[in-house]
């Protein structure tokens, strides 16, 4: 009885909260997941190799799609294969969304499914009706690995992961424009400087283009490569002001067909990048960029490239550049 009038005694709560914030538990309880930046060493990517999707797109529909025609399906599927295996070759491990829709052809276009934070995944939504629902692959693949989702894309917002870019710790540019509206953007916004981003760039991407990694691309600590006549002053300024080397891209057939600024850096000064950019290749060199060459002319029918193709899980800290 004298036990029962004790604990009758006992009165409120005896659990409490900790205080700890969700970067410090990140590592244990869900796993080593960061990004920062563009160019931090690579460590870790989700892709989705081609899969049944690609055979949904003809000769009738390719159009739908936005595609400029249908893929050799074993030859994507080779190129796609030896660009992750340059990936691991440099010690990045490669993981992969198992499952797609079979109507959903642009899947293999990851980097606009995700935008990693140092906090976890922001999991999108994407502009063009073609493409709702890839999401929901990629949620559960993300999942799977334990890669925390801070955010999914809702409400009548919309948004690429190819129209965020980050600079630093502390700065993100955030486009805006066919496949990221002002709500999207919004959303992407809100989620960063809760995080500590505390720079937002904004970037209207002008019409005919549908990302930044199209217009641009961060190769090393100090240079980025952009097409100066489609990126706005108070972008390049901002990179200016940090003293950056600008790569200036001319070359309109590299631009747009050949996909030069769509390049991925494995770690500062090093990048993979389309092959048969000759002028973006020699000016990336002169500035100082190891440059790794891959054939992805079967891949670039889907009007996306190796940027497009890789979603970034984690690199090494970067910090304030």
């Amino acid at each position: 009885m004298s036990n029962v009038i004790e604990k009758v005694k006992i009165q409120g709560e005896r659990w409490f909260p900790s205080t700890t914030s969700f970067a410090d538990n990140m590592e244990e309880l869900w796993g080593d997941w960061y990004c920062d930046s563009e160019i931090g060493k690579l460590r870790d990517v989700i892709m989705r190799r081609p899969g049944k999707e690609i055979e949904f797109v003809t000769q009738e529909n390719y159009a739908d799609f936005r595609w400029k025609g249908p893929m050799d399906v074993n030859k994507a599927r080779q190129q796609h294969d030896a660009l992750a295996d340059i990936y691991r070759a440099h010690g990045v491990n490669v993981h992969y969304v198992e499952e797609q829709r079979a109507d959903r052809p642009n899947a293999l276009f990851m980097r606009d499914q995700v935008f990693m934070t140092p906090e976890g995944a922001i999991v999108c939504r994407n502009g063009i009706s073609a493409r709702r629902g890839e999401e929901r692959k990629t949620a559960e693949a993300l999942a799977k690995l334990g890669v925390p989702i801070i955010k999914t894309i809702n409400g009548n917002g919309w948004f690429d992961g190819a129209c965020g870019m980050w600079i630093d710790r502390e700065t993100v540019i955030l486009g805006t424009g066919a496949r990221a509206n002002k709500e999207g953007a919004a959303q992407v916004e809100s989620e960063l400087r809760n995080i500590g981003v505390t720079n937002i760039i904004n970037f209207e991407i002008p019409y005919g283009h549908a990302h930044l990694d199209g217009l641009m691309n961060i190769a090393d600590r100090k240079t980025v490569a952009l097409f100066p006549w489609q990126v706005s002053y108070n972008v390049v300024k901002e990179f200016l002001d940090r003293d950056f080397k600008i790569i200036e891209a001319t070359n309109l057939e590299e631009i747009k067909w050949g996909s030069c600024m769509n390049f991925v850096a494995l770690e500062p000064g090093k990048v993979v990048a389309p092959a048969g950019n000759i002028e973006m290749k020699a000016k990336l060199e002169d500035a100082g960029v190891e440059v790794i060459e891959t054939e992805i002319d079967e891949l670039l029918k889907g009007w996306g490239a190796l940027h497009c193709m890789t979603a970034f899980l984690k690199r090494d800290p970067i910090g304030k550049l």
